[in-house]
């Protein structure tokens, strides 16, 4: 039988749920197994996570004028997509496993409104991002940033779990159509979140729904490739364990958490190290 690697600390996990509705028929011991994690999708997304970290790392240097990088163009300006486009992969994989277990474990009528909740949860996570950034930095504060996409992505994306490999149309279309009125600008900033943005317009971090979504969509695609049914479709060898692979898979699985305190975190360190140079730009004096 194909390898289930533990998936406990999954976002859309609930202990209480999962042991109180097992299906009949089901032993203790099968139950666990869909309870599993696979080790590759926590690993990815720690690479991911770790990406984020080194690009804002970098962002931050060039941000408080203490190295001068340029990331706009070039090099940091494409680390920063691909790093942008895991993550946002990553998503739809997790929804499908998601998903595809709680069916299994004959749950299907409660994972909706537990996505809606997660989704709102983020949601409100989000929010207080675009706070702390409007009264920490003003000008360029985070709108609609990578929380705010996966929240909003999380509660639109159940009918498309349905939809099979027609979302590899759809995902490209929502790209191609984000790609597009990246070109075009309006005179009001309502419809940020779709990705038609003002005039020199600016924000921290920017990722709305045209082209982003789609890419959310793509990874619904690659998890009912690779786990349909909760199965691994492809032999992986078990690293699990390895000094590589481990603490990868660590991050991966506290994402969000680190996603929220490394910024904190890194001006931390820059102001401890370079403090009078930054004070200013942090608004302490």
């Amino acid at each position: 039988m194909l390898e289930i690697i533990q998936q406990k600390d999954d976002p859309l996990f609930d202990k209480e749920i999962v042991t109180s509705l097992r299906p009949p028929g089901f032993s203790r011991i099968m139950n666990e197994r869909f309870l599993n994690r696979f080790w590759e999708v926590d690993f990815l997304r720690g690479i991911a996570i770790a990406m984020m970290v080194l690009y804002h790392f970098v962002f931050d240097l060039n941000y408080f004028g203490i190295s001068d990088f340029d990331i706009h163009v070039g090099f940091w300006f494409y680390f920063a997509h691909l790093t942008a486009f895991l993550f946002v992969l990553l998503v739809g994989v997790s929804l499908v496993l998601s998903h595809e277990r709680m069916v299994l474990l004959g749950q299907g009528e409660a994972f909706l409104p537990k996505l809606l909740r997660r989704g709102v949860w983020i949601l409100c996570l989000a929010m207080g991002i675009t706070l702390v950034t409007y009264v920490a930095v003003g000008s360029g504060f985070i709108v609609f940033g990578a929380l705010h996409l996966i929240g909003l992505s999380l509660i639109m994306a159940y009918p498309f779990l349905s939809l099979g490999a027609a979302n590899v149309f759809l995902g490209l279309l929502i790209i191609f159509i984000g790609i597009y009125i990246q070109s075009l600008s309006v005179g009001y900033p309502w419809l940020l979140w779709l990705g038609l943005s003002p005039i020199e317009f600016y924000s921290l971090d920017y990722l709305p729904l045209f082209p982003w979504f789609g890419v959310v969509l793509l990874g619904i695609v690659a998890g009912d490739f690779f786990y349909k049914g909760y199965q691994r479709r492809i032999y992986l060898p078990e690293l699990s364990s390895t000094y590589v692979v481990k603490p990868l898979a660590f991050m991966g699985k506290n994402s969000l958490i680190i996603y929220l305190i490394h910024q904190p975190i890194l001006i931390a360190i820059l102001y401890f190290e370079f403090g009078v140079g930054i004070r200013s730009s942090i608004g302490i004096m």
